[in-house]
C-alpha cells in the first residue's frame, strides 16, 4: 500500500470504525446507487495531535499547511479503498483463539476489526474454541485435564463441561462483545454451535477409543447461516457438534473453520495463531514465508520445515483451498489489528496460502 505505513493505516481504520455507520440499501449521496451497497457516513472527532507518521500521504494541489486530523484520517481510509472493493460482499471465515482470546486488549482489537469489516461491506464469520477457559472450569471443578498427542481427552463428564463453557459462556460472551462494539452501526452477532440447525454433523475420530468424544466434521449444512450472513449479522460459531445419534463431540476449531469456509464458498479463511506464520527456518522468527502455494507448502511439510501444531493448521488450509476457498492465511494474532493488516494491506500479517 502506498503512502501510509500499514500499521499506521490499521490504527486509524480501527479508530475510525465508530464513525462509519451502515444503513442499507444505498450510500448517503445525492446520486442513486445499487441497493446492494451499504450506506457509509463519516464524521470525525475533535482535533488531535499526530506525530511521527511514516511516509505521510501526498495529496496534489493541497496547500502547504499541515493536514488536519480529519483530512489525514480520510486520506488513510481512501488508501484502503482497493482492498475494500476487492473483498466487499465476500465471506471471510476467521478462526479465533490463542493469545488473541486470552488478552483483553487483543480481544477488543479482534472484535473491533470484525465490526469494522462488516461496516464496510465484508461478510465475516467467526469460529472459536476456548481451551484455556475449559481448563479453568475443569480446575474449578477439581477435574484434571488430560491430553494425548496434543488432543484433549474428552470423557462424558468433560464433554458436559466443554459444552457448558464453549456454548454457554465463551460463545455468548463474544456475541455480547460484538453487539456492544457494533451498536453504532447496527452490527449484530448471532451465536451458534454446530448442533444448531444441524449446521455441523460430527463423527468420532479414528482415535475415539483413546480420546473419547473428540470428533471430526462429517458434514456441513450452512442453510441456517446463509440468511444470517445475507442480513448482515456476524455468525459466531463454537466447535461443538453432535453425531448422527445426537451425541455431542468436541471438534478442533481450525477444522470447523476450514470446513465452514469451504461450504460457504468463502473468499478467505484466516486462522489467528500465536506465531508469526509459517517459517522457512523454525528457529529463525525472521524467516517468515509471506506467500506460498499448496505445492510449496506440501514440499515444506515433506522436508520437515513445518511441524508440531502448525501441521494441522496447514492441513486445514490446504483442505479448504482444495474445496474452493480462494486463499487461506495463518496470521499472528498477537499483533493488534492483525485482521485489518491481513485484509486491507499488501503487507499482510502472516502467511497466505494460495491454491
Amino acid at each position: 500500500m502506498l503512502g501510509v505505513a500499514p500499521k499506521t493505516l490499521t490504527t486509524f481504520l480501527s479508530s475510525s470504525f465508530p464513525f462509519i455507520s451502515r444503513n442499507p440499501p444505498s450510500y448517503s449521496h445525492s446520486h442513486s446507487h445499487s441497493h446492494s451497497h451499504p450506506k457509509l457516513s463519516f464524521s470525525f472527532p475533535k482535533p488531535i495531535t499526530i506525530t511521527a507518521v511514516a511516509n505521510p500521504v501526498h495529496v496534489p494541489n493541497r496547500t502547504a499547511d499541515p493536514l488536519t486530523p480529519g483530512q489525514f484520517r480520510v486520506d488513510i481510509l481512501s488508501e484502503s479503498l482497493p482492498f475494500i472493493q476487492k473483498f466487499r460482499g465476500k465471506t471471510i471465515v476467521v478462526k479465533y483463539g490463542g493469545a488473541a482470546m486470552k488478552s483483553p486488549e487483543l480481544q477488543a482489537s479482534v472484535i473491533n476489526d470484525l465490526v469494522l469489516l462488516s461496516c464496510v461491506g465484508l461478510r465475516p464469520v467467526l469460529v472459536h474454541g476456548g481451551g484455556p477457559e475449559i481448563n479453568l472450569w475443569l480446575s474449578r471443578l477439581n477435574i484434571q485435564p488430560l491430553f494425548r498427542d496434543g488432543l484433549r481427552v474428552t470423557d462424558a463428564q468433560t464433554m458436559e463441561i466443554v459444552s457448558m463453557v464453549l456454548v454457554g459462556k465463551v460463545n455468548k460472551t463474544l456475541v455480547s462483545l460484538i453487539n456492544k462494539a457494533g451498536a453504532i452501526g447496527s452490527i449484530t452477532a448471532v451465536g451458534l454451535s454446530g448442533m444448531d440447525g444441524r449446521l455441523l454433523t460430527a463423527r468420532p475420530t479414528p482415535k475415539a477409543a483413546d480420546l473419547g468424544f473428540v470428533g471430526d466434521v462429517a458434514r456441513v449444512d450452512p442453510t441456517v447461516l446463509r440468511p444470517l450472513i445475507d442480513n448482515n449479522h456476524i455468525p459466531v460459531i463454537t466447535s461443538v457438534a453432535a453425531d448422527e445419534f445426537g451425541q455431542p463431540h468436541n471438534i478442533n476449531a481450525d477444522t470447523v473453520a476450514g470446513e465452514l469456509a469451504a461450504a460457504l464458498g468463502a473468499e478467505k479463511l484466516i486462522l489467528l495463531t500465536d506465531v508469526a506464520g509459517i517459517l522457512e527456518d523454525k528457529e529463525d522468527p525472521k524467516s517468515l514465508v509471506k506467500e506460498i502455494d499448496i505445492k510449496g507448502v506440501k514440499k515444506m511439510m515433506e522436508d520437515g520445515k513445518v511441524g508440531g501444531g502448525m501441521i494441522p493448521k496447514v492441513n486445514c488450509c490446504v483442505r479448504s483451498l482444495a474445496q474452493g476457498v480462494r486463499t487461506a492465511s495463518i496470521i499472528d494474532g498477537r499483533v493488534p489489528h492483525s485482521l485489518l493488516l491481513e485484509i486491507l494491506t499488501d503487507e499482510g500479517a502472516g502467511t497466505m496460502i494460495t491454491g
